[in-house]
């Protein structure tokens, strides 16, 4: 089943074009990593299927419906965590359902999966960046919403915690079973968490590539690394 539609979705700001003709469709289920360099209009295309901008022309469609210029359709995890300093980890996992109204979330559940029923009352000060990260994931995962949306999760981790969190989260999501679009300047990541890469190419930007990783061969995926990296450039 398709979850959602992009389609031939352009914008700019002032005579600045950063999208032409963007479609892309995403099916329910599936991890879809959009890869492009730094300034290719990524965040642009998660603000605008958030609802935060509206597209000059084009449409998102989510589960058959309109959803441009609508907010609330999707669980999102920035860059950095985000988190309230003053709220324990639970309490911090438990706001993308409170903002929602559902009181009851899924917050005992999540909290025993992870492992993080022993740290439940502590706060972030007293965690370290990668433990941040996760719950931020959390609380994503705990906000009621048809989509998941991953802002670059990783980029600001060391690359040891950035490694292990992969690991974590491509854990999580073989139980979750959750709708994911993320977007990443990471190669090496896109390929590991992915179903399918979209490359997002071109001033302004447009989709020219979508490749499956799912059943590659290691040999497949070493040559994929230097074409992405061309593509890229």
């Amino acid at each position: 089943m398709t979850k959602l539609i992009l389609k031939d979705i352009s914008h700019m700001f002032g005579t600045n074009q950063v999208l032409s003709q963007v479609n892309l469709e995403v099916q329910e289920g599936e991890f879809v990593t959009i890869l492009g360099s730094s300034g290719s209009g990524k965040s642009t295309i998660f603000n605008i299927i958030g609802g935060l901008l509206v597209p000059d022309t084009g449409e998102v469609i989510l589960e058959g419906r309109s959803v441009v210029g609508r907010t609330g359709h999707v669980a999102y995890m920035p860059q950095t965590p985000s988190l309230m300093p003053w709220r324990t980890v639970a309490d911090n996992i438990a706001l993308g359902s409170e903002i929602k109204g559902d009181t009851a979330g899924r917050l005992d559940e999540l909290l025993e999966r992870s492992g993080f029923d022993e740290i439940r009352e502590h706060y972030p000060d007293s965690l370290s960046g990668g433990m941040k990260q996760r719950v931020s994931f959390l609380r994503a995962l705990n906000t009621p919403g048809e989509l998941m949306l991953l802002d670059e999760p990783f980029s600001a981790l060391d690359e040891i915690t950035r490694y292990d969190m992969q690991a974590w989260l491509k854990e999580i999501l073989a139980v979750e079973k959750r709708t994911v679009l993320m977007i990443t300047h990471s190669i090496e990541e896109a390929i590991k968490l992915s179903d399918r890469i979209v490359v997002l190419e071109g001033k302004p930007a447009s989709i020219r590539h979508v490749i499956d990783v799912r059943h590659m061969r290691e040999q497949e995926i070493v040559s994929l690394k230097t074409q992405l990296l061309e593509m890229l450039r």
